[in-house]
C-alpha cells in the first residue's frame, strides 16, 4: 500500500479512531477518579563515625559507613524498626503490611538515606516517616553498640525532618490522561488496520480499478428518498441524483459508440446493488435526452421494472417469449417521452431456457430494429445464470457494484463469468456511493457544446449508432394492435407519475 492508501483508509475510519480516542480517555479519567489519591513524605538521615579524629581514620570510617549504610537501607523495613513505629502511633498495621508503605534508598557515593512513606493521609504519611527514622536511629544505635560495653562507634542523625505533602503523587491525572489518549489511538489504529485488511468490501472507486481495468461510467450517490422514490423523474432536476444518471448516460454513449448493437443489458454480482433502479433511470435518462428507448424487464425471478414504473407485470416478455402474444401488443409506454417498458410477464419455472432461446434471440433484434436504445434488466450474475446467457445475445454489459454490499471477490468471480461467455463489458457503475469522504465519486463533465437549451445532450444517436432516432409508431404501422390485457394497462400508465 502506498502513503495515499493508508491516507484513505484513515479518513473512511476517522470517526472510529475518534471514539477510540475519547473511550481511552474517558476510562483513564475514570480511573484516576476512582482511584483514592495517595501522599508520599520523605525524610533524610545522615551516617556517620564517632571518636575519629585522623585524616587517616575519617578515611577509613568513611569507607566502612558508606559499607554499612546498605546494611542501615535493609533494616528499615525490618519488624526490629517497624513495631516500635507501630506502637507509638496506635497502627493498626503488621510490621509487613506496613513496609509495604515504606521505600528506603541510600545515595550513591554518600552516606545519606532517604525514607519515603506513601499513605492516603498527608498527616499520617509525615508521622510515619518521622517515626521511621527515630526508630532507625534508636535501633542501629543498638545493633552497632560493642558487647563489652560503651558508645556506638556509628551515629545516625536526621538531616530532613518529614513534613506533610500538600499534593498527591497519585493518581497523576494528566499521565493517565495522556496514556488512555495515546493506548486509544493505537487501539484505533490497530482495529483499523486490522479491519481494512479483513474487510473486502468494495466502498468506492479505487477499489473497482484494483480490481478490474474497466472503465467507471459513472457513480450514484447514496439517497435515504431513494427507497421511496426511487425514479429519476421524482427527484430534483439539479439534484446530484438526478446529475449523476444524466452523466452515466453520456459516458454510456461514449463508451458503446463503436459498438454497432444498440442493446446494453444492466447486471450486477448479487441482489440488492440497485442494478434495476440504475437500468430503469438509465432509460428514462435516455428517453429525456429524445430517444426512443425500450426498457426490457429480463429479471424472470424478481421482476421490479413494472412496479417501479407502476405498469402492468402479469403480460410481457414471457408471454411473448412462448408465443401467447406479439411484441407490439405487449409493450407499454410510460411517461412524456419515448419511452416503451417491456414488463416481465409471469415468472416461469426455466427463466434461463427461455432467455437463451432463439425467440429472445429474435426479439432482441427486432427491438433494436424499432429504437434508438434497448436497455434490459437482467438477474444477478452469481446466483443464477440468466445474465451470463443474456450477454452473449446483447451489444454490451454494464456491471453495477453497489457500495459496501459487495465484495471484491464476488466481483471478480462476475467478472470471469462475463469474460467466459465472451461478453462486451462497456463498464461499471457503482451504486450506493456516499455523498462525501474519500470514496465518493468525483463527476467531470464534458464540454458545452454538446448541452441544448435545457442542460442536457442534445437528441443524439442510438447507444450504438449514429443513426436518426426511430418512431415507435413504425412498430404499429399496417399491423392491428391486439386486444389484450395490456391494452387497458398501457393506458392507465402513470405517464412518470
Amino acid at each position: 500500500m502506498e502513503l495515499k492508501d493508508y491516507l484513505r483508509v484513515l479518513r473512511r475510519n476517522w470517526l472510529v479512531i475518534v471514539a477510540a480516542i475519547l473511550l481511552g480517555v474517558l476510562i483513564a479519567g475514570a480511573a484516576s477518579l476512582l482511584v483514592k489519591p495517595r501522599y508520599v513524605s520523605q525524610t533524610k538521615l545522615f551516617v556517620a563515625l564517632q571518636n575519629s579524629s585522623s585524616v587517616a581514620e575519617l578515611q577509613q570510617g568513611n569507607v566502612f559507613t558508606q559499607a554499612r549504610v546498605r546494611s542501615y537501607v535493609e533494616t528499615v523495613t525490618t519488624p526490629a524498626v517497624l513495631q516500635p513505629v507501630i506502637d507509638s502511633l496506635g497502627l493498626a498495621d503488621t510490621p509487613a503490611s506496613l513496609a509495604g508503605k515504606i521505600s528506603a534508598t541510600a545515595d550513591a557515593n554518600t552516606v545519606l538515606i532517604s525514607i519515603s512513606v506513601s499513605d492516603e493521609s498527608p498527616t499520617r504519611a509525615a508521622a510515619i516517616a518521622q517515626a521511621v527514622s527515630a526508630s532507625l536511629v534508636n535501633t542501629v544505635d543498638v545493633l552497632e553498640k560493642p558487647a563489652a560495653g560503651g558508645v556506638s562507634p556509628v551515629k545516625l542523625s536526621i538531616v530532613t525532618p518529614a513534613t506533610a505533602a500538600s499534593s498527591p503523587v497519585s493518581p497523576n491525572v494528566r499521565l493517565n490522561v495522556l496514556i488512555g489518549l495515546l493506548a486509544g489511538f493505537a487501539l484505533g489504529l490497530g482495529y483499523v488496520a486490522l479491519r481494512s485488511v479483513l474487510d473486502t468490501r468494495v466502498r468506492g472507486e479505487i477499489d473497482v480499478h484494483k480490481i478490474t481495468d474497466a472503465p467507471i461510467l459513472g457513480g450514484i450517490s447514496f439517497d435515504a428518498d431513494a427507497t421511496k422514490k426511487p425514479l429519476l423523474t421524482q427527484a430534483p432536476p439539479q439534484s446530484p441524483r438526478a446529475e449523476s444518471f444524466r452523466q452515466l448516460r453520456t459516458n454510456l454513449q461514449f463508451a458503446h459508440v463503436s459498438n454497432q448493437s444498440k442493446t446494453v443489458l444492466m447486471t450486477s454480482s448479487l441482489p440488492g446493488e440497485g442494478k434495476s433502479t440504475t437500468a430503469t433511470n438509465l432509460a428514462i435518462a435516455l428517453s429525456q435526452a429524445g430517444q426512443t428507448v425500450a426498457l426490457v424487464d429480463a429479471d424472470l425471478r424478481r421482476p421490479m421494472v413494472a412496479e417501479y414504473l407502476g405498469l402492468e407485470r402479469n403480460v410481457g416478455l414471457t408471454t411473448v417469449l412462448i408465443g401467447d402474444a406479439n411484441l407490439e401488443d405487449v409493450l407499454q409506454p410510460w411517461g412524456e417521452n419515448k419511452l416503451y417498458v417491456l414488463a416481465s410477464g409471469q415468472v416461469p419455472p426455466n427463466p434461463s431456457e427461455l432467455l437463451g432461446s432463439e425467440r429472445m434471440h429474435q426479439l432482441v433484434g427486432r427491438l433494436e430494429e424499432s429504437f434508438d436504445a434497448v436497455i434490459i434488466d437482467a438477474p444477478p450474475l452469481l446466483p443464477v445464470t440468466d445474465a451470463a446467457v443474456l450477454a452473449q445475445q446483447v451489444g454490451g454489459v454494464v456491471l453495477v457494484v453497489g457500495s459496501q454490499k459487495v465484495r471484491a471477490t464476488d466481483v471478480q468471480k462476475s467478472l470471469a463469468a462475463l469474460e467466459m461467455v465472451d461478453a462486451d463489458l462497456l463498464g461499471v457503475v457503482l451504486n450506493r456511493l456516499p455523498a462525501k469522504g474519500p470514496d465518493a465519486y468525483a463527476y467531470s463533465y464534458y464540454g458545452n457544446d454538446r448541452l441544448g437549451s435545457a442542460g442536457v445532450p442534445t437528441p443524439a444517436a442510438g447507444i450504438g449508432s449514429l443513426g436518426g432516432n426511430h418512431d415507435f409508431e413504425r412498430i404499429l404501422k399496417g399491423e392491428p394492435r391486439r386486444e389484450s390485457q395490456l391494452r387497458s394497462a398501457g393506458s392507465r400508465s402513470r405517464n412518470g407519475e
